[in-house]
């Protein structure tokens, strides 16, 4: 098969690499009571599957600051997608194999997990190295991706769902699989340029120094923390809190907040000229507070969705935008210092959803309770972004 040499091919395969990793993030959610119901699993034992999700995610994001530059890019990014398509295909077949359907489902985890924490290091410094003009503007285009198949994943499995019955999962796993083991063969053939081309990177312990570094790595954990902890969770919160049924939960639920979510950073990527970007990141953060409460507090189930699909508008820039102020502010940083913020990110999606399910257990089961105690990750941001020193691309 020919080699293609356009990079415009280069920006289709990552996206299709975050649409992967939105397939991995978020199937297993919209399943969580499905697999309550057939394995008969506690809350607490189904809130391991985002936490093991994300902890391998971020284990992988800390071993790839020395590994992935010696392995190379096309063959990690190759083997990501590999790993996320066993991954997928095991939540099918493994828990009916092993002689624990439980060891099953979270050996899957594990394999799709490795595969998203390598894409999820590798997709924002392969775009960043494309030769684009507007980098803010092509990584938050490149982060709406994910969102998209965040929304692609709840239509068609709501969709399956209605025409084939929840019984038939297993095979929904499969077909959602073809998207990585396609995307697989695509990486095969893109060119796949160098992050840092006029020389190596910044050695990691100048970047360890320097304080503005760790301000964006707490940046990056509450990004996650603020997304994950509402989208992992709004589908089980409209249906069993709010009681809506299944079908209208997932579509106003987390539906809605991926399109949302996707939406301002498709906005952002369009008008990130106008838009001082330390300026949207600050009114996003009080915009995402605010939705929490709202989630929370609202006296009706209608009001409590808008609350859940609103704050996916809200938390849409922070991950992208706090990559786009990082490689402003770190110049020359290079792999590590994405698998870095990439670490810290999967900390923030990782520890986001298990407070916000360990509160919940502590207080009866009680997910409003869980999502109160997750508005103090916005709220951080937002204290943060007021002791980032301006420049003049993140004004």
């Amino acid at each position: 098969m020919k080699r293609l040499t356009d990079y415009a091919h280069t920006l289709r395969a990552s996206y299709l690499g975050y649409i992967t990793q939105a397939i991995v993030n978020n199937l297993a959610p919209l399943l969580f009571l499905t697999f309550a119901r057939d394995y008969a699993l506690s809350l607490k034992r189904i809130t391991l599957i985002t936490t093991l999700n994300f902890a391998v995610q971020l284990l992988v994001d800390l071993l790839s600051a020395k590994v992935i530059d010696r392995i190379g890019y096309r063959v990690s990014i190759v083997a990501a997608h590999v790993f996320a398509a066993a991954g997928l295909c095991g939540m099918a077949v493994l828990p009916d194999l092993l002689p624990s359907a439980y060891a099953g489902l979270l050996a899957s985890v594990v394999l799709y997990a490795v595969g998203g924490g390598i894409i999820e290091v590798l997709i924002s410094p392969i775009v960043e190295a494309c030769p684009t003009e507007r980098k803010a503007a092509a990584m938050s285009l490149l982060h709406s991706f994910y969102c998209w198949g965040h929304v692609g994943v709840v239509l068609l499995s709501t969709a399956f769902f209605a025409a084939f019955g929840t019984a038939r999962w297993r095979v929904l796993a499969l077909l959602f699989a073809l998207v990585p083991a396609l995307n697989a063969v695509y990486f095969t053939r893109v060119p796949i340029y160098s992050i840092t081309p006029d020389g190596a990177p910044a050695p990691l312990d100048r970047l360890l120094r320097q304080k503005v570094f760790w301000l964006l790595m707490l940046l990056m954990v509450c990004a996650g923390a603020s997304e994950q902890a509402m989208s992992q969770w709004a589908s089980t919160f409209a249906e069993s809190a709010l009681g809506v049924s299944k079908a209208a939960g997932d579509l106003a639920g987390p539906c809605a907040f991926a399109l949302l979510m996707g939406t301002a950073r498709a906005l952002y990527g369009r008008f990130s000229d106008r838009i001082p970007l330390r300026r949207m990141m600050l009114g996003s953060a009080v915009l995402c507070v605010a939705c929490y409460l709202i989630a929370v507090f609202a006296g009706s189930p209608a009001l409590a969705l808008l609350g859940c699909a609103l704050c996916g508008f809200s938390v849409g820039i922070f991950w992208p935008g706090t990559f786009s102020i990082a490689a402003v502010s770190l110049p020359g940083a290079g792999t590590a210092m994405y698998a870095l913020m990439a670490l810290a990110g999967d900390v923030g999606c990782s520890g986001g959803p298990t407070v916000v399910g360990f509160v919940a257990g502590a207080c009866g089961d009680s997910l409003r309770a869980g999502l109160l105690a997750a508005l103090v990750f916005p709220a951080v941001i937002a204290l943060g972004m007021t002791r980032l020193r301006p420049a003049k691309d993140i004004r």
